[in-house]
């Protein structure tokens, strides 16, 4: 049997109308509470986790597969193997401020909001930039509003938010999408299972 880990929420609805098209079939509606479901093969089982514990349950092995944002994979930093875009869920992650904040202009002791601290860190690391970085959960657009960040480093989807609270995308970090991931030794233990899943699901989603 395979184990299967999908993100509470949105992400997961999307994944299993993925695998609907290749004959995999779950019975899940949106008010379930229940945290494990087999398929009607009863050959696959899903978890369903928070969305970011999703990389920690696949390299730790409790689940041999998972669905997560790529930006989701990128702030976990886990070992395991990126195999698939899913090409839904697509965003931007993206710089933002005030364009009048000298701070942004200079690099000057540039204070950075951002739930994804350990992006941020890698991407100013890259720029020889040292920032301030300040971690928020929600809301990320509020710091530079209250002066209390220069930018924001954040998801970007229509772009709405940013312009109702005067912000601006001054950067763009890296596109974001749903992403498949897969424990490396079940790649290797359960090869014969995963891998003619993975091309059935990458022929549906060409």
């Amino acid at each position: 049997m395979l184990t299967f880990a999908l993100p509470k929420g949105r992400l997961a609805e999307k994944t299993l109308e993925l695998l609907a098209k290749i004959g995999i079939e779950c019975d899940i509606t949106a008010d379930d509470r229940r945290l494990v479901v087999k398929d009607k093969s009863g050959e696959i089982a899903f978890i369903f986790v928070k969305p970011s514990d999703v990389p920690t349950y696949v390299e730790r092995g409790a689940a041999d597969i998972g669905a997560a944002g790529k930006d989701t994979l990128l702030e976990a930093g886990k070992d395991i193997y990126e195999m698939l875009d899913l090409k839904f869920g697509a965003c931007r992650l993206c710089i933002a401020g005030r364009k009048d904040n000298k701070n942004i202009i200079t690099n000057h002791n540039l204070r950075v909001a951002t739930k994804y601290v350990d992006i941020a860190k890698k991407y100013y690391a890259a720029k020889n930039t040292e920032v301030d970085i300040i971690k928020l959960n929600g809301s990320v657009e509020l710091a530079p509003l209250l002066d209390m960040a220069d930018v924001i480093l954040d998801l970007v989807e229509s772009g709405r938010t940013l312009k109702e609270n005067n912000l601006f995308i001054l950067e763009e970090v890296c596109l974001i999408s749903a992403r498949l991931a897969v424990n490396k030794v079940s790649l290797k233990t359960k090869a014969a299972e995963i891998r003619p899943l993975l091309a059935k699901i990458q022929e549906v989603t060409k």
